[in-house]
């Protein structure tokens, strides 16, 4: 049984990392995925759990609680009408099946291979917010067949080697193709749902050495990390949601993005081992 010297610190910045995660998914409407795994990777390695799977423990953790998460969002934005359905039934299954597949990719990897995929990728969502449009457009209508069913399992590897619930993946390419920002957005929130239950599924299977894995640990999956982390952004996300509407969040998105390409480079920079 872990002592309380272990546990405190732990609890205290977990709390933090929630809260932070709950305000910017609230306030940017960015998914808390790609603020969690950087979090609990920094976290997790101040408290002396660096290893080459800690990145595995981040990235399971991360998805498990956007099963909650997009629970309650794909609820909320249905209720308004703003899913659509027809698009999350098409490209559920290449999605589930690049999720199960982005699972036993990430269990091969060591946590510095996952690191620089996380910092890439990154840096790349950090420039879309930076520069993308909701004006540019490949097409007016949703990709068929051929196209979705290699793009669909593309995000959902993606999505589980970043840890995201693949709003980042998914919300650029809808509007690409036309769907307006609002259902986009709704219609991601499903994506995240699909993503993460398969994957966290299989990040429970995972067997982590006992001696440089966080207390409380199943498979991959980090318990307190996870309820904490749940607890605190119900709570957080609605202040997020308050701030958005008394002020401009499109300049706060610029300031996340320049955050987010900072972070990401820090990642390159440790994966690279300087």
């Amino acid at each position: 049984m872990p002592d309380l010297a272990t546990i405190l610190p732990m609890f205290f910045l977990l709390l933090v990392i929630g809260a932070f995660a709950g305000v910017v998914a609230g306030l940017l409407g960015v998914g808390g995925g790609i603020v969690l795994v950087p979090a609990f990777f920094y976290a997790l390695s101040v408290l002396g759990y660096d290893s080459p799977q800690l990145m595995q423990i981040c990235l399971a953790t991360s998805l498990a609680t956007i099963i909650v998460t997009s629970a309650r969002s794909l609820q909320s934005h249905n209720r308004k009408g703003a899913v659509d359905w027809q698009v999350l039934r098409q490209w559920a299954p290449g999605i589930m099946i690049g999720a199960v597949i982005g699972v036993v990719v990430a269990s091969m990897l060591r946590s510095t291979v996952l690191q620089g995929i996380f910092g890439v990728l990154g840096f790349i969502i950090g420039l879309y917010f930076i520069v993308g449009s909701e004006r540019w457009r490949i097409a007016d209508q949703m990709p068929g067949i051929i196209t979705r069913s290699i793009l669909s399992p593309v995000v959902g590897v993606l999505s589980v080697l970043m840890g995201i619930g693949g709003g980042s993946f998914a919300v650029p390419i809808m509007s690409l193709y036309g769907a307006p920002i609002h259902r986009a957005v709704a219609t991601a929130s499903g994506f995240g749902l699909i993503i993460a239950v398969p994957s966290v599924i299989g990040f429970l299977f995972i067997q982590i050495p006992e001696a440089v894995r966080p207390p409380f640990t199943i498979g991959a999956v980090n318990l307190p990390a996870f309820v904490i982390t749940i607890v605190t952004t119900i709570y957080t996300t609605t202040l997020g949601v308050r701030l958005a509407h008394a002020m401009d969040p499109r300049p706060l998105k610029r300031v996340f993005a320049v955050f987010l390409i900072a972070v990401s480079l820090n990642m390159l920079r440790k994966a690279l081992g300087y």
